[in-house]
């Protein structure tokens, strides 16, 4: 167990050394930055963490507690600016990360998708992110208003890659895009990382027949999952538990995801700010995950990782 003080050091050095092996920022007109790309990020990840149930919560804490550590943090309005300006860094950092954990466990990767909530489904209005967030269904939530998040995983828990979409858009939508753009990056979509397998594990909502062979013959990818209910490929009983136990890790994937590292508390204002929080929170859950392997602890035990 690290205290605060311990684990945002860790943290720092471990991303500064990834930033100075990876592109910096581009050039932004006016003033200096009052803080390195690398402190952004770190400051970013810190701030995804459980116990700031909000930014304005952590930057009181940064302007109490961490104001010897960065003696140049901003205001939050401009650290806001500076946060979305990096968000290719950030995605960077969280994606190579994962990449880096899934040297040694690259049979296939596991792919799931789950709702996030950006506003209340109830509530009279647009919202702030309209025509990107409507309302969907997710078997966790039900009815809820937000996005679509897609996540790929190694099996034991790294993330290489993630994708958002609307709430109303099925998950065989998104991962079209997603294997699409695996197999031919663009720079528009940096979220959906590279792949370190082409085969995947998937559960039924991915299923079809004629999808998975398009994808297998055009895109080089295996995808294995169950057949949808009452198709007449029906897997015995065996099967699919044996699949059910394999991504399994998912869903312990999911939960640390959303409650740990603030994906459940993310109620963005524009579609910059999501993307920049969700890429944060990915950064953070991947970092938890190398620490805890450093210091010999099993990958998702995130409860106890900081003495709070």
């Amino acid at each position: 167990m690290l205290d605060p003080e311990t684990f945002l050091t860790e943290l720092y050095v471990l991303i500064d050394d990834l930033c100075q092996t990876l592109p910096p920022p581009p050039p932004h007109p006016g003033p200096a930055a009052a803080l390195a790309p690398s402190e952004v990020v770190t400051l970013a990840f810190f701030a995804q963490w459980e116990p700031f149930p909000s930014q304005a919560a952590f930057y009181r804490y940064a302007r109490t507690h961490l104001r010897p550590c960065f003696p140049t943090l901003p205001s939050r309005p401009q650290f806001t600016r500076q946060l979305q300006r990096v968000h290719d860094l950030l995605v960077a950092v969280a994606l190579t990360l994962g990449t880096e954990l899934a040297a040694t466990d690259h049979a296939f990767e596991i792919i799931d998708g789950t709702g996030v909530v950006t506003r209340n489904k109830l509530r009279r209005g647009l919202g702030w992110l309209p025509g990107e967030a409507d309302i969907g269904h997710c078997t966790r939530l039900g009815f809820y208003e937000g996005v679509r998040l897609l996540l790929c995983c190694t099996p034991t828990g790294a993330i290489t890659g993630f994708g958002i979409g609307p709430a109303s858009t099925n998950d065989r939508v998104l991962a079209d895009t997603f294997f699409a753009v695996r197999v031919a990056p663009t720079p528009a979509l940096p979220t959906v990382g590279r792949a370190v397998s082409d085969c995947y594990v998937a559960d039924m909502g991915f299923g079809g027949r004629t999808r998975e062979q398009r994808w297998r013959i055009e895109l080089g990818v295996t995808l294995i999952c169950p057949p949808q209910t009452g198709s007449r490929r029906a897997w015995p009983k065996p099967w699919r538990r044996w699949l059910a136990g394999i991504r399994q890790v998912m869903e312990t994937v999911t939960d640390r995801l959303l409650t740990p590292c603030g994906v459940t508390r993310l109620r963005p204002h524009c579609l910059a700010g999501l993307q920049a929080r969700l890429a944060a929170a990915i950064g953070l859950f991947n970092a938890c995950v190398w620490l805890n392997r450093t210091h010999h602890r099993p990958a998702l035990a995130f409860a106890d990782l900081v003495d709070w």
